[in-house]
């Protein structure tokens, strides 16, 4: 299969085709110069595309990897590896993964959009950051390496608040726990309507017409079927209803209900 049908294949149009194609080349870039060779930070849904491109492209899985430089990072770096290179032995700074950490004083209060808009205002495109992660005083980022000198000596304020910023080792990243609310409930099937409806605490036929109408994903991948049989594990997205996980199924009751755990997240 061909680049041309591959993108077909997956559907992809406008900016996410250009970005798969781009991440096609990088892959046999990597091949040709028998050297590592990383994309830019991807969001979840472009992590799930690129997925799906590498399966359907027979990509081997131990030949690449994705890193955000912590655990469970929500925005990640595509690794390609030459055939020399192991990726269970590979040190943090063989990976374009840093952090850096933008500490404030008492008194001033700075959001995750307050921080990302003053990257931005210095140029700093999204792709070349990763998560940030705020706490009362201080925020940790992951960014690539290319812009990591750059940041320590121009990022000086968000708005009208100064900052500190400072090299930081990966080790070292403080990752606050993630907002969510634990919810239970049982439904008749686990069918994509059916779990949308319990998550988002909807009726079941709204939840089947958001399906119907494109506005939910699973698995940051489009979805409109809402027969769609769901398993645990599964992330489902709907466009202004936010995001949840399911994270358990027990077993059926005698009338034939599933008893289902959710984490919703805030």
């Amino acid at each position: 299969m061909d680049k041309t049908e591959l993108l077909d294949r997956l559907r992809a149009d406008g900016d996410e085709r250009l970005l798969l194609s781009r991440v096609l080349d990088r892959q046999r870039q990597a091949g040709r110069h028998g050297a590592p060779v990383s994309t830019d930070f991807l969001s979840p849904r472009e992590q799930a595309l690129v997925r799906e491109l590498l399966r359907l492209s027979g990509v081997p899985e131990d030949s690449y990897l994705f890193t955000g430089g912590v655990e469970n990072a929500e925005r990640q770096v595509l690794c390609f590896l030459p055939d020399w290179m192991d990726r269970d032995t590979l040190t943090p700074e063989q990976l374009p993964v840093r952090a850096i950490r933008a500490a404030w004083r008492d008194g001033d209060t700075l959001s995750h959009r307050d921080l990302l808009g003053a990257l931005m205002g210095l140029g700093i495109v999204r792709a070349k950051t990763g998560d940030i992660y705020v706490s009362s005083h201080s925020a940790d980022a992951l960014i690539l390496d290319s812009v990591r000198e750059f940041l320590l000596q121009n990022w000086a304020s968000a708005g009208r608040v100064r900052l500190s910023v400072s090299p930081l080792e990966l080790a070292s990243v403080t990752v606050p726990p993630p907002r969510v609310q634990e919810l239970r409930d049982t439904v008749s099937s686990l069918r994509l309507d059916a779990v949308t409806a319990a998550g988002f605490r909807l009726p079941r036929a709204k939840a089947a017409e958001l399906v119907s109408a494109g506005r939910v994903q699973v698995n940051w991948l489009d979805c409109g079927k809402p027969d769609r049989t769901l398993k645990p594990g599964d992330c489902v997205n709907a466009r202004g209803f936010g995001r949840f996980t399911l994270s358990r199924v027990g077993e059926p009751t005698r009338k034939g209900r599933f008893p289902i755990f959710i984490t919703r997240f805030l």
